[in-house]
């Protein structure tokens, strides 16, 4: 039977009520091992599967995690995923992913189908325009599980990951600056993201530490568009006042300097030293290899993963613990800060 059988019907060939095979296949304490070892062996031989979404219609659960990121491109979100799913599936769980674009809008959308039931909880990661955080108040003020990771959200109380962003900020400014760099840029996206504070506070401190006065044209705001970015990138390379060494606090403002120097005639690392946040594996490959800041992000989603699923399996006896736990990130050197 290619098809497979209802749970009626394998009650029915068993001749044994629904409820019996039902717990038999749950390995409930109430039914003998002849009967579980019987109920098992027929199940097999007539290609019986249990229905999840039947199951969880009953439980008033969807068995879904729902999973919000900023972008789909950025390596370190799409490894975060992998995490989660590891252990979601392991658990019975499956993911319904939601990509916000870096839109506030679309974010907020997305957090009112939730709240419809479409999910057992959330793990998320905010977009770069959120600083009014009334849906997500609403989402946590109706009972749903949410953790943050990365983009957090302090207000909301819940357990967040993040990796040491003010301290790995803090050491990649150094290195720049111990490699001969005293013009250093630091390039972001948004002021009001929880990262981009840190990995600031860190390069500022570092530049202090140092005895190095920060310059404001190197506070550098950047856009979402890959064009938009290498044209502004360019333009401060070919200025009097350009940097000697760059700090990207994302993985897209790392490769869109690669772009904005080929169509300069800078050299990296010989004229710009670049380091950038970055999961990408292709970091080693590019000519010339990129230093990269890489965050511990399959760790980060196993570990959201556990701690949502074990408030889901045991909701009345486990809380979601208001606190921030750090998970710390690595720098990797190569060829784009370091001439061997």
């Amino acid at each position: 039977m290619a098809g497979g059988i209802s749970l009626k019907e394998l009650a029915a060939e068993l001749k044994l009520a629904p409820s019996t095979v039902s717990r038999a296949l749950n390995d409930s304490y109430e039914i003998s091992e002849a009967t579980k070892k019987k109920v098992i062996s027929m199940a097999e031989k007539l290609n019986y599967h249990a229905n999840p979404f039947a199951r969880s219609l009953r439980e008033n659960k969807s068995k879904t995690i729902a999973v919000i990121i900023p972008e789909r491109i950025n390596s370190f979100f799409a490894q975060v995923m992998d995490g989660i799913e590891e252990i979601a599936q392991e658990q019975g769980y499956h993911l319904l992913v939601y990509n916000t674009h870096e839109d506030v809008e679309k974010e907020k959308k997305i957090v009112n189908l939730l709240l419809n039931g479409r999910a057992d909880a959330i793990v998320m990661s905010v977009s770069s325009q959120t600083s009014d955080i009334s849906h997500l108040k609403k989402l946590h003020d109706r009972g749903l599980p949410i953790v943050f990771f990365d983009r957090i959200c302090n207000d909301i109380p819940t357990t967040k990951f993040i990796t040491n962003d003010y301290q790995i900020a803090f050491d990649a400014t150094k290195h720049l600056i111990q490699q001969g760099c005293k013009k250093i840029a630091f390039l972001m996206l948004s002021k009001d993201l929880s990262i981009t504070k840190e990995r600031q506070r860190g390069y500022l401190d570092a530049l202090k530490d140092e005895g190095l006065e920060m310059d404001p044209t190197f506070d550098f705001y950047c856009s979402h568009v890959e064009e938009t970015n290498v044209k502004l990138i360019n333009e401060m390379l070919i200025s009097q006042n350009k940097p000697d060494g760059i700090l990207a606090s994302v993985e897209k403002l790392g490769f869109a300097t690669y772009h904005a120097v080929k169509e300069t005639n800078l050299r990296i690392p010989e004229d710009l030293k670049l380091i950038s946040f970055s999961n990408a594996s292709i970091a080693g490959l590019l000519n010339p290899s990129m230093t990269t800041i890489t965050q511990p992000a399959l760790t980060i989603g196993h570990e959201c993963a556990k701690l949502l699923i074990k408030k889901l399996n045991k909701p009345k006896h486990y809380d979601l613990v208001d606190q921030v736990i750090t998970i710390p990130s690595v720098i990797t050197v190569r060829e784009s800060t370091f001439l061997g």
